[in-house]
């Protein structure tokens, strides 16, 4: 029998490719739908859970809004760069002290660093910071302002886009590379030499400290972390705002719409979902290569 012959009513159709078999290529019975499935495997989103989790995105555009308050301030010579470096240091020395006493609690399964290299680490980053910050200050000379700017707002934005918002800890080296890039630019216009070095070290406590302890605090409880996400958050704006009214205006429309309106938006579009699964999927080879033998 060949594909053109009508079958009789007593072949049955099977869903084979090695028999040849009287129907044609693209025939299919009435048991074809019934292996439909739809939206298999779909997680169900919770608007408040939802927004705990945008929380974190808010804060990270936030913590760039207290970065640029800080470069406003330092740049129109109403921040001197010896107090920024002395709150930077009693900052990050109160941080590393709650992050090594969260750290047991979180039985990490890699062996912790000691004490010793942490600070070994922090004395060459800041040796070679403040030695560079001269050739760092006049690194951009060439270059007009307005570029400057431009490659700055570009880098941070960089930073922002590819952030590991799920795991802050350890922040992405595109992220953080992005961020120290923008930092480097807009330090080097400002005055001397140390409100250079203050500025990068400001850059490493936000950008790269800060989301190591953001993440301890969210591993050893949720509630916290969230509510400590929402101070920054208005820290940020009102920030800017005591510098630039509208860029704390916008600011604050960024959050809202961020943490608000989008995760309403997801939720309410979710149920519009149509997802389907049948016969007609590719199909997907388990194979345990481990138990193969050689």
């Amino acid at each position: 029998m060949g594909p053109d012959i009508a079958p009789g009513p007593d072949v049955p159709w099977r869903k084979v490719l090695w028999e040849r078999q009287p129907f044609p290529d693209n025939y299919v019975d009435e048991r074809f739908l019934e292996e439909l499935r739809r939206n298999e495997g779909i997680r169900q989103y919770r608007y408040w859970a939802v927004v705990k989790e945008a929380v974190l995105v808010g804060q990270q555009l936030s913590c760039v809004a207290i970065f640029i308050t800080f470069w406003l301030y330092m740049e129109q010579g109403l921040l001197s760069p010896e107090v920024l470096l002395w709150t930077s240091l009693i900052v990050g020395v109160l941080g590393y002290g709650l992050h090594n006493a969260l750290r047991p609690q979180l039985g990490t399964d890699r062996e912790p660093r000691t004490h010793l290299a942490d600070l070994q680490s922090a004395a060459i980053f800041l040796s070679f910071t403040f030695g560079f910050s001269p050739v760092l200050k006049t690194l951009t000379e060439s270059v007009s302002t307005d570029t400057v700017y431009a490659m700055s707002a570009l880098m941070l934005l960089a930073h922002l886009v590819s952030f590991p918002y799920a795991h802050p800890s350890p922040t992405g080296s595109l992220s953080l590379n992005a961020a120290l890039f923008a930092s480097v630019c807009l330090a080097s216009r400002l005055p001397g030499a140390l409100h250079t070095f203050a500025m990068l070290s400001c850059a490493l406590l936000m950008f790269a400290l800060w989301p190591c302890l953001l993440q301890s605090i969210r591993d050893h409880a949720i509630g916290p972390s969230a509510w400590l996400c929402v101070a920054v958050c208005l820290g940020g704006v009102g920030g800017l705002g005591s510098r630039w009214l509208g860029g704390a205006v916008l600011l604050a429309l960024a959050l809202v719409s961020v943490i608000l309106l989008c995760p309403l938006l997801l939720v309410k579009l979710q149920r519009h979902k149509d997802n389907i699964q049948g016969p007609w999927d590719e199909a997907e080879i388990h194979e345990d290569l481990c138990k193969v033998p050689y």
